[in-house]
């Protein structure tokens, strides 16, 4: 389904029983070169017990990919429309690499739309050089598209093992990451590195989970233990035997620390509106 939010359309999918308004809304946000897809291990196993809403982040899947340099705000801005179009009055927000970095302005922004914050391989500060790394990606993808990016990401997204043994998983990314539209990826690549939220992680009250595979090279597991040092009371799990994509890696260490951080989270926001 599409849906015009601040003068784009997204692209979004809702599983789970909608006529239940007792279920929780539990949000997924996707990372750079991919799209609502990324989270086919996910989607229908918290559709079980969540209304669970799944978009196209601005520029990527099918959603439209507006020209010039993004930022996070609007990046979140968008989500936060969305969410308002569809009548979402809070959720659960996951967000793995760029999402979880969208969750973040979110939940800063918006903090009464956000019950739980989970962070999965992100970051919420880049180092000076990662604006130029991102930028020579940009420029290979406006001169060449995206194909001369695909073979290098998806080598940091997996492990050399999984990458030989699920073959079928890769190629299925790989070929999200090959659709991505230049705008998109290049309007998002604009905003990535200059995310500079780590002093100002302290001011989220929600819970927060802070998941990341331990053998992540683009977001790597200090960047996820920073974000935990700053974030009072968040949770930190490493999934070993993963890199950058560790809910398609690992899905079942990624579902199962999920499932309880939301379990938790869940039952205090349901004790929070008992005692308010």
């Amino acid at each position: 389904m599409r849906l015009d939010v601040g003068g784009i359309s997204l692209y979004y999918e809702v599983h789970g029983e909608i006529g239940n308004d007792a279920r929780p809304w539990l949000v997924f946000s996707h990372s750079l070169a991919c799209h609502t897809g990324m989270w086919w291990l996910q989607l229908a196993e918290f559709a079980r017990d969540y209304r669970v809403l799944a978009f196209d982040t601005r520029g990527h899947g099918r959603s439209d990919a507006s020209e010039g340099d993004y930022s996070m705000d609007m990046l979140a801005d968008d989500a936060h429309s969305l969410m308002r179009a569809l009548c979402i009055r809070s959720a659960h927000f996951a967000g793995l690499s760029m999402g979880g970095m969208i969750g973040q302005a979110l939940a800063l922004k918006h903090p009464h739309l956000i019950d739980s914050l989970t962070i999965a391989d992100s970051t919420s500060r880049w180092p000076a050089d990662a604006i130029d790394l991102f930028a020579q990606r940009a420029a290979t993808a406006m001169r060449s598209g995206m194909a001369p990016l695909v073979d290098a990401t998806l080598a940091r997204w997996f492990t050399p093992e999984f990458r030989k043994s699920d073959v079928d998983a890769v190629a299925r990314v790989g070929d999200m990451i090959l659709r991505t539209p230049v705008a998109g990826y290049v309007g998002c690549s604009a905003a990535i590195p200059r995310i500079n939220m780590t002093e100002r992680l302290r001011e989220i009250t929600c819970p927060i989970l802070v998941m990341v595979g331990d053998r992540d090279p683009g977001t790597p597991v200090a960047m996820s233990q920073a974000i935990h040092d700053n974030a009072p009371g968040s949770e930190l799990v490493i999934i070993e035997h993963a890199a950058h994509l560790s809910n398609v890696e690992q899905p079942v260490a990624f579902n199962q620390a999920l499932r309880r951080f939301l379990d938790q989270a869940t039952a205090a926001t349901k004790q929070k509106l008992k005692t308010t």
